[in-house]
């Protein structure tokens, strides 16, 4: 065998791969490093039973579903949001179906937005249980709606909800955590909080300001290794996001929400949010495509990304008043050539 059939077939092998992680990247459904440990790195299973997890907007959606995960754990839950009859619902199928019992769910009714309540709140979580192992940053609301129809008022209370509201209750959880030395906090963000979408402007800042203020936070507790800062960017979920997203004034909700039923599974979100906590990553991409596929542009190549943004965000806009999604459209077209 010559030297050049020996490097002819070292570039083939090269070619095969680069096409073989090609194809597993289209049917991705979150960052090549979440994915690894997915399939390499530590279980749920082991890493999180006895923890004490606080989940904020646990009432629906991705907080409810990581409340049902969580519960067949073995950890202590404690379930906030401003709907009580909600929280016992969410907390009854969790006595059902996981493998908690009563005194393992503390039902803590929060309104993000009266930051004056959450170091009583934070108080109520150590007595009962002694300890804050991780704090899971979910509570929010989206938004659609366009810039100039747009109240000023939507804007203040995207940013009072989703960011201030956030920061507020991690300052009163914090200090716990430093004494202990460990804990894990955990952001669940949104892909746009990378990427900027039309409709969404408000809730496009609130995230985009969540992204910097954790990002400044890890690099200042870095005498705190035991501490983890997990900024966690879902895509489309199916959930009650778009339903519950405000619209023109604070008062309106989005009256059309269209179909849903393309966008990821909240399961698949969630546990994939869990081999996240597992594995003590600190970015954490979750969608399917196209919309990873975005993300990843946006990250390394904006130029081109703003390109293709402008491009699509007539036909978002046009969706979303004739009454449809606003990104069901890419999804169907991309799962119809990829399938």
């Amino acid at each position: 065998m010559t030297w050049e059939l020996v490097l002819w077939l070292l570039a083939l092998g090269a070619l095969l791969l680069l096409l073989v992680q090609l194809l597993r990247f289209l049917r991705a459904d979150g960052d090549l490093a979440l994915l690894w440990a997915e399939w390499q790195g530590r279980r749920p299973e082991w890493e999180l039973t006895d923890m004490v997890v606080w989940v904020t907007g646990a009432s629906s959606g991705i907080g409810e579903e990581l409340a049902y995960q969580l519960s067949k754990l073995g950890v202590s839950l404690v379930l906030s949001a401003r709907r009580v009859h909600e929280l016992e619902r969410v907390k009854r199928k969790c006595l059902e179906n996981g493998n908690l019992k009563g005194k393992d769910i503390l039902i803590l009714p929060l309104d993000l937005t009266d930051r004056s309540s959450h170091e009583g709140a934070t108080k109520a979580v150590l007595q009962e249980f002694g300890k804050i192992d991780i704090l899971v940053n979910n509570g929010g609301r989206s938004q659609r709606s366009l810039i100039m129809d747009t109240n000023f008022d939507v804007f203040k209370e995207l940013i009072e909800l989703n960011y201030l509201g956030t920061v507020s209750l991690t300052k009163c959880v914090l200090p716990h955590m430093i004494e202990r030395k460990q804990g894990k906090i955990v952001i669940v963000n949104s892909l746009a909080g990378i990427v900027s979408v039309p409709l969404s402007s408000g809730y496009c800042a609130s995230k985009h300001a969540l992204r910097g203020f954790f990002n400044c936070l890890r690099s200042e507790l870095t005498k705190y290794p035991g501490i983890i800062i997990s900024n966690i960017y879902p895509g489309p979920v199916y959930s009650n996001i778009v339903k519950n997203a405000l619209a023109e004034e604070v008062t309106k909700t989005v009256v059309h929400a269209g179909d849903q039923s393309y966008k990821m599974a909240t399961s698949r979100c969630v546990r994939l949010m869990l081999i996240a906590m597992a594995n003590d990553l600190k970015e954490v991409w979750i969608a399917e495509q196209p919309f990873l596929l975005v993300a990843y542009l946006w990250q390394y190549m904006p130029t081109l990304a703003i390109w293709i943004t402008n491009k699509l965000g007539k036909k978002r806009i046009n969706n979303f008043q004739s009454g449809k999604d606003a990104d069901s459209s890419y999804f169907k077209i991309w799962k119809t050539k990829h399938e």
